[in-house]
């Protein structure tokens, strides 16, 4: 029997992931204020879960309060999405550089190392499908969480989760773009380099190497969002496009 405190929990999970693709899609557009009354109705939950919901939004950086009161959809610009980046950099490396301090032995390597040579085996084929570059995409998702776990801090890894959560911050944020791109092979051979060389340093236990790699990688990102955003027809149709102005550092 599900208690009222699982429910609840349930309840507001619903409301948070609901309210989130709402954003993304572009249903709720950039300054838009939020009717709670309007969302419950739209996703079937009570007006507590949604104002959780909206507390965890504003906290991820995707909502703002109003000067009246309420939330209302924040907008962003190219430079709050590159500063999102860099800062994913800094965390991702402060993680890399926890592991290596941490020194994980072989057994708690293996799986990462397992990960690196299934994405080896993914980028060494002669060409690639659409469909390969989604497996790409979970496979770098789970580089990324696999090199979290093993710095081994709660910390580290909520904040790093918070700047996962920012439209195009993630590490596969423009995965499924670069399928499009010329440049792919390249882009992805640079960033399959980076996850060995981040492991090798990790295993060394070569503390600064490796947080000078974390952060170096996000900037792969950075370039994908050059490219990527030169199509503006292409970029606003992204999870989260429609949340995008121009801005002026890129």
């Amino acid at each position: 029997m599900v208690s009222d405190e699982e429910a609840r929990g349930s309840q507001t999970v619903k409301a948070l992931l609901g309210l989130r693709q709402l954003v993304f899609s572009g249903q709720l557009g950039p300054g838009e204020r939020i009717s709670e009354l309007a969302v419950v109705d739209r996703l079937g939950v009570s007006r507590t879960p949604v104002r959780l919901a909206l507390v965890r939004l504003e906290e991820e950086g995707l909502v703002e309060q109003a000067a009246s009161g309420g939330f209302v959809v924040r907008a962003f610009t190219k430079d709050d999405i590159v500063d999102a980046i860099e800062l994913r950099g800094v965390l991702e490396g402060t993680a890399a550089r926890f592991a290596a301090e941490r020194g994980p032995g072989r057994d708690e390597l293996a799986a990462i190392r397992d990960c690196v040579g299934a994405l080896d085996a993914l980028i060494n084929r002669r060409s690639l499908a659409v469909d390969d570059f989604a497996d790409y995409l979970r496979l770098n998702e789970r580089f990324h969480a696999l090199l979290v776990e093993l710095a081994g801090s709660a910390v580290l890894k909520r904040q790093i989760e918070r700047i996962y959560a920012l439209p195009f911050a993630g590490p596969s944020a423009f995965v499924t773009q670069q399928a499009e791109l010329p440049e792919s092979r390249q882009i992805l051979v640079i960033a399959q380099e980076q996850h060995r060389s981040m492991v090798e340093a990790v295993e060394r236990r070569e503390g600064a190497r490796a947080e000078a790699l974390g952060r170096e990688h996000s900037r792969v990102a950075r370039r994908n969002l050059e490219i990527v955003f030169q199509d503006r027809a292409t970029f606003a149709d992204m999870p989260g496009g429609a949340l995008v102005r121009a801005g002026s550092r890129l």
